[in-house]
C-alpha cells in the first residue's frame, strides 16, 4: 500500500492510501468521523491482491492539502463532500467508468447520496454502520428516544468549545470511545496522527456544523451490502434493520455480533471477507 496525493482542484490535494493496478476496477473507500484513511488499512491491500485498484482518501479537512477554512461552512456542505469523492475518482483516471463504493459513518452518508443520485456510476455499494437516511430519520423520530440518545454527540460537536474538549488529555474522549467500541490501540494511534490536532479537528467538526436539511433519497438501485455491529453505540437495531426497506436492488444485511462502530478496525478480516464476496458477485 502506498500513499499518493491526488489533486482535484485549487487548494484540494488529498492524501490517499492506494494499492493495485490503476487500470483495474476501482474501489473507493470513504472514512467517517473519529477515524481517517487508516480505517481501511487492512482492506486496501486485500482488495489489490484480489485484482482491484483500491483508493482510500483522507477526506476534506482531514487532508492538510484539502482543508478550506472551517469557519467557511459553505466549503463543507454535503454537496461539496459528495463532489470531492467523484472528483477523486475522476482524478484517479476512472471518471468515465463504474466503480465500487464503500462508506463508513460520515463517509457512509456521502455514499448513500452518491448511490441514490448516480446509480449508473456504481457496480456496488458497501456500508458500514450508517443506515439509510430514511431509516435513520424514522428511528430518530420514534417516541422511545433510543436513536436520539445514541446521536446525542452530534449536538455536542456544535458547541464552541468542542475542539478543545476533544483535544484535552491527548484526545481522551476519542481514545476512550475507540476503546469502548473495540478498536485496537494501534489503530487509534494511526487515526490520531491525522486527526489529533486543532486544524484537523476544527475541519472535521465543520462537517457537522455545516449540515442542514437534506433532500429525501429515493430507493437505492445498486447492489448493497450493509454491515452493522450489534454493539454499535451510535446506530440502534431499528435503524439498521429498517435499511433494507429502502434498497430496491440485491441486498445483504450482515449483523456482526459483539462488534462496535468501527468494524473495519475491530474485525478487519471479517469485513474484508464480506466485502470481497459482495463486490466479486457484482463486478462488471
Amino acid at each position: 500500500m502506498d500513499v499518493r496525493k491526488i489533486k482535484t482542484g485549487p487548494g484540494l490535494e488529498f492524501d490517499c492510501s492506494v494499492a493495485g493496478l490503476p487500470d483495474n476496477s476501482l474501489v473507493l473507500l470513504l472514512h467517517g468521523f473519529g477515524v481517517s484513511r487508516h480505517f481501511w488499512d487492512r482492506q486496501v491491500p486485500a482488495l489489490a491482491g484480489a485484482g482491484y485498484y483500491a483508493l482510500a482518501p483522507n477526506q476534506r479537512g482531514y487532508s492538510p492539502g484539502a482543508r478550506p477554512d472551517p469557519r467557511d461552512l459553505d466549503a463543507y456542505r454535503i454537496d461539496r463532500l459528495v463532489d470531492d469523492a467523484l472528483d477523486i475518482v475522476a482524478a484517479a483516471g476512472h471518471g468515465g467508468s463504474r466503480f465500487h463504493l464503500v462508506g463508513h459513518d460520515w463517509g457512509g452518508s456521502l455514499s448513500w447520496i452518491i448511490a441514490a443520485r448516480h446509480p449508473e456510476r456504481l457496480h456496488t455499494l458497501t456500508m458500514l454502520s450508517r443506515p439509510h437516511p430514511a431509516s435513520f430519520l424514522r428511528a430518530l423520530a420514534m417516541p422511545d428516544g433510543e436513536q436520539k440518545r445514541r446521536s446525542g454527540h452530534h449536538t455536542a460537536f456544535l458547541e464552541p468549545d468542542a475542539v478543545p474538549k476533544l483535544l484535552a488529555n491527548d484526545c481522551e474522549w476519542l481514545r476512550s470511545r475507540h476503546i469502548r467500541q473495540g478498536m485496537p490501540k494501534a489503530a487509534t494511534d494511526a487515526h490520531m496522527s491525522v486527526l489529533g490536532n486543532k486544524p484537523a479537528l476544527e475541519a472535521a467538526l465543520a462537517w457537522y456544523r455545516s449540515s442542514g436539511p437534506r433532500q429525501p433519497l429515493g430507493p437505492i438501485k445498486v447492489p448493497t451490502l450493509y454491515l452493522w455491529g450489534d454493539a454499535d453505540d451510535t446506530v440502534g437495531r431499528v435503524a439498521a434493520e429498517g435499511t433494507g426497506e429502502f434498497v430496491d436492488a440485491p441486498y445483504q444485511f450482515e449483523v456482526l455480533p459483539g462488534v462496535g462502530h468501527y468494524a473495519a478496525d475491530q474485525v478487519p478480516d471479517r469485513v474484508t471477507e464480506l466485502l470481497l464476496a459482495h463486490i466479486g458477485r457484482h463486478t462488471g
